[in-house]
């Protein structure tokens, strides 16, 4: 059995086309659902022909207009915040790349300077170690350059040496070694030396450099544990029985400067 309700009718305001689409959006909707629910209800169930009035949702303009205005004014602000981040991420980025290339400059020039000033403190090294040896070889020039006698006699048996072998460990008379050889130089004036060059950088008065004259014994390494010996022949020069490769030769005392001397003479 079939009821209609009748529904008065009420003359109404003209509404604007967007609340009355509004509206209609709405009420169907809600018509929707209702005729959805009744078609899932039993086969058998008789048929709803009521028409039941739903509440009108409206909005009126000014409303509506300021709600999409703070929505775009929240999207500009959105949009702003974002741009001054991103900014602000830039400029900090800068900074520390310039903070990078500034500190990567100092230490720079701090290397720099310290290498600058390695190099000029090697030079006046090297400068003084040069006048040590001119003052050294110009003493020791104008004090033996004349020698005679027990020195004269050395330095003539050893010069007849010139052009020998090198061998570790021989004693003449055609190859020696560097402490055979001043051994055997100085046995020619009665003088009995230690075989090894640690023996004999001790065996007489340790001279300076500065003062040494023809016919000392110099030596390489500490008095006491030297490694090499040769003899002062004068003007700067040197003889001693240098390695294999060499053998007995005179040589230039600024070139291979010697550790110390002893005298024995």
């Amino acid at each position: 059995m079939s009821h209609t309700a009748h529904i008065r009718s009420h003359r109404k305001p003209r509404r604007s086309s967007s609340k009355l689409a509004l509206r209609a959006g709405v009420a169907g909707g809600v018509l929707s659902t209702i005729a959805v629910a009744g078609s899932a209800g039993p086969a058998n169930a008789e048929p709803v022909t009521e028409t039941i009035e739903m509440p009108a949702l409206t909005f009126d303009g000014p409303e509506l207009a300021g709600a999409v205005a703070l929505s775009a004014e929240a999207t500009q602000q959105a949009a702003l915040d974002l741009d001054l981040q991103t900014q602000e991420d830039a400029a900090a980025a800068k900074a520390a790349k310039a903070a990078k290339k500034a500190k990567a400059e100092a230490e720079r020039k701090a290397e720099a300077e310290r290498k600058a000033e390695e190099a000029a403190r090697a030079a006046v090294e090297e400068r003084s170690s040069r006048s040590s040896e001119r003052t050294t070889l110009s003493s020791a020039s104008q004090s033996v350059s004349n020698a005679s006698g027990s020195a004269a006699t050395v330095v003539a048996f050893l010069k007849a040496q010139l052009g020998d072998a090198y061998v570790l460990g021989a004693t003449g008379p055609n190859s020696w070694d560097c402490s055979s050889l001043v051994q055997a130089a100085f046995r020619q004036v009665g003088i009995d030396l230690p075989r090894v060059s640690q023996d004999q950088s001790v065996a007489g008065t340790q001279v300076s450099l500065n003062n040494i004259q023809v016919g000392d014994i110099l030596y390489w390494g500490g008095a006491g544990s030297a490694y090499h010996t040769g003899v002062y022949i004068g003007d700067g020069k040197y003889l001693d029985a240098a390695n294999p490769s060499k053998g007995v030769v005179i040589q230039e005392l600024s070139g291979y400067p010697a550790s110390g001397a002893v005298r024995v003479l």
